[in-house]
């Protein structure tokens, strides 16, 4: 079992910023992957970055530019830094984590919000 605990989410003004934290606690695998998705109301679940325990990173092509993800083994804990925020990006992002031989979590989810 793993548990996902997120952090950091909130309501922030077009072009600003806001840092998402998700901390991994259980039987985590040397090898897996970490990474954020969103759902927007009416919309499907959608990856934003997910990252690799050797540091490979792939992101959405809406955020490229403007969000980086970024992790710390050694704390089980990915984070992502959103810059240049929009309303388009207002959403409850929920963080994931991936390893084969354990399967699929989701964290509990935050919501992120984003005034124009």
């Amino acid at each position: 079992q793993v548990q996902l605990v997120e952090s950091g989410g909130g309501l922030v003004q077009a072009g600003g910023s806001l840092r998402l934290s998700c901390a991994a606690s259980g039987t985590i695998f040397s090898y897996n992957v970490m990474g954020w998705y969103r759902q927007a109301p009416g919309k499907q679940r959608g990856l934003v970055a997910h990252i690799t325990s050797d540091g490979s990173t792939n992101y959405a092509d809406s955020v490229k530019g403007r969000f980086t993800i970024s992790r710390d083994n050694a704390k089980n804990t990915v984070y992502l830094q959103m810059n240049s925020l929009k309303p388009e990006d207002t959403a409850v992002y929920y963080c994931n984590y991936i390893a084969t031989a354990s399967g699929q979590y989701w964290g509990q989810g935050t919501q992120v919000t984003v005034s124009s």
